[in-house]
């Protein structure tokens, strides 16, 4: 097994008075994706941070290869003086790194490297947050939530370049379909302990009802041996004292164990409060166009949206959903063509702008809106306490100001206030934000049962697969189609991902789009990673080659096997190593060559 790279051992950490860890394990090697699950407010971001040696812990010691070197991607970047997001990259970069992969990054994410980090919307903050751990090629990554505020176009392209990356990966995150495309182990914060397994998230949700069904057995042999010893102390006190008194503290031991043990965090209970039921008709659009300015945003868009339908819109951030669901909603006129909605409509929204509350307000004046103790339910009045526990909020937590809540928490508050209002019609704008997977879970199966009509936006791939009937994406220059089922089949059908065009423009029903042709020669060109790959391929050709020549004279010494068989290994597998990275550049060096006399002849 490789030595770890970095190790904790014994953590505790302790926050206002309520142990957060309590002997907490995790070790992390060379190669490792690993992924941190646990329950909002389990302690997941602060254990990273413990990881990054950015928190002391009350207890226990954190251990680091020297030499080794560490990126941590946090929820919030910290962008004070800082003039440019260039500047702001490039001070991630250790002495030796390569500078031109600051610029590169940016222009992958969409950044030009020189916007002002205090103007960045949250989608651009993040964008830019990652390129600068990425751009020096660390040994260990650990990034908090990096989906969080990204459209799935730049998702994608995040997913492929971790996976390429030689780094051990560290990564907490709601997106499961990230989570199982990337994680090859599990690191379970549960109850302020660790339990890890070699096993990537697909497995861990089966693992984690076994190990929850383990314990149950175990405290239910727990009570049965307290009721058997306590059936001895009432009726079967005989015999020498010396054993009775030992007895009896074995009893009391019992008791204790049973009295301190921790339970699993029950689920929380979403439920919307439902309207009566609206026509069967929901919105009806025909021909609806909208332009900001010189930008058309939806341009002869038509859909017919029916009772109990879920409809997702997906697409790069700045496409216009948001400006999509506002015309289908009658919240803003179009410009040309008709907007229709049903009968008896009762809507509820969930937006985004979870800043809209004044962070100092308490969490039951935000549900109460500062009257009295009593919530509105569905028109009957709940007391904040008992809707707060559904929303697995604890009871001393009425008080707590906005600010001091978690961004999982602040999800589900604006669900409960969202859920709260009688509706036939649920507009949610990204409502899996910070959520946790339990919570996600519930989520799903409350959507499932919901008898009203739901539109939505998100960027949880995986999400959108389990509760729409039909995904509207974006085909550029303001065209919008409907793909039937999840966003799964919406790529099947539309024979490219969001950040290519589409195979079929115009299709005139979903589904008949047609594979993408290659793009032509004259219409590719070379991007600044190729042109510098080209540069320097080369000089890296030649540098392999010198060392694979410097192996081989020390294998070739017959003697090495008898005297040194560690050696011997040690250095055949480097030279292995080597002749795949040679074989490698040098495919990739005439891939670019080839390229570029396309380019230039055409």
């Amino acid at each position: 097994m490789a030595p770890p790279l970095i190790q904790l051992k014994d953590i505790a950490l302790t926050f206002g008075g309520a142990p957060l860890f309590d002997g907490v394990e995790l070790s992390v090697s060379a190669g490792d994706r690993l992924c941190l699950i646990g329950r909002n407010g389990s302690g997941k971001s602060t254990l990273l941070k413990i990881v990054a040696g950015l928190i002391e812990p009350d207890r226990g010691s954190r251990f680091v290869q020297p030499g080794a070197t560490i990126r941590y991607l946090p929820q919030e970047p910290d962008f004070d003086g800082f003039k440019t997001t260039l500047a702001y990259v490039e001070a991630g970069l250790a002495p030796g790194d390569e500078h031109y992969q600051a610029a590169y990054l940016l222009e992958q994410l969409g950044l030009h490297g020189d916007e002002d980090p205090q103007n960045l919307s949250g989608g651009e903050a993040r964008r830019a947050a990652l390129a600068r751990i990425l751009a020096p090629d660390p040994d260990i990554l650990l990034i908090d939530e990096p989906t969080n505020h990204l459209d799935l176009t730049t998702i994608e392209w995040l997913e492929s370049d971790l996976a390429q990356r030689k780094s051990a990966i560290v990564m907490i995150s709601h997106d499961r379909r990230f989570l199982g495309n990337l994680s090859r182990g599990t690191a379970w914060l549960d109850r302020g302990v660790i339990r890890q397994i070699d096993r990537g998230f697909s497995q861990f949700e089966a693992w984690r009802d076994e190990v929850l069904a383990e314990e149950e057995r175990d405290q239910h042999k727990l009570d049965r041996k307290i009721v058997m010893e306590e059936h001895w102390l009432r009726y079967g006190v005989s015999g020498r004292r010396k054993r009775n008194v030992k007895r009896l503290a074995g009893l009391h031991d019992l008791r204790a164990q049973r009295r301190d043990y921790r339970g699993p965090t029950g689920s929380a209970n979403l439920a919307a409060a439902e309207a009566d039921k609206s026509g069967k008709l929901v919105i009806e659009a025909k021909g609806i166009s909208k332009a900001w300015g010189e930008r058309t945003i939806v341009d002869n868009f038509s859909i017919r949206i029916n009772r109990g339908d879920r409809i997702g819109i997906v697409g790069p951030n700045g496409a216009g959903k948001t400006t999509l669901i506002s015309l289908l909603t009658g919240a803003e006129p179009p410009d040309s063509g008709s907007i229709r909605l049903g009968t008896h409509l009762e809507v509820a929204t969930l937006d985004q702008h979870r800043d809209s509350l004044d962070a100092k307000t308490s969490l039951a004046e935000a549900l109460t809106g500062g009257r009295g103790d009593q919530v509105m339910v569905g028109g009957k009045p709940r007391h904040v306490i008992g809707y707060m526990k559904d929303f697995l909020f604890k009871q001393e937590q009425a008080r707590t100001p906005l600010e001091a809540l978690s961004g999982g928490e602040r999800g589900r508050l604006m669900l409960a206030r969202a859920l709260a209002k009688p509706s036939n019609l649920l507009v949610l704008d990204e409502p899996t934000n910070d959520l946790d997977l339990e919570t996600l879970d519930v989520l799903e199966e409350m959507l499932g049962d919901y008898e009203g009509t739901v539109i939505l936006i998100s960027h949880d791939r995986d999400f959108l697969d389990r509760v729409v009937t039909s995904v509207i994406a974006p085909e550029g220059d303001g065209k919008w189609i409907e793909y039937a089922g999840g966003y799964s089949d919406m790529l099947a059908q539309r024979g490219a991902d969001l950040s290519r065009a589409p195979a079929a423009k115009a299709a005139s029903e979903p589904g008949t789009a047609k594979p993408a042709a290659p793009p032509s020669a004259s219409k590719r060109k070379m991007s600044f990673n190729d042109k510098h790959a080209l540069e320097t391929l080369p000089k890296t050709i030649a540098k392999l080659e010198a060392e694979i020549a410097k192996l081989q004279a020390e294998l070739d010494d017959p003697q090495l096997y008898a005297k040194d068989r560690a050696k011997f290994d040690k250095l055949s597998a480097a030279l292995a190593k080597a002749h795949d990275e040679h074989q490698a550049a040098e495919h990739r060096w005439l891939e670019l060559e080839m390229l570029r006399e396309e380019i230039e002849s055409a």
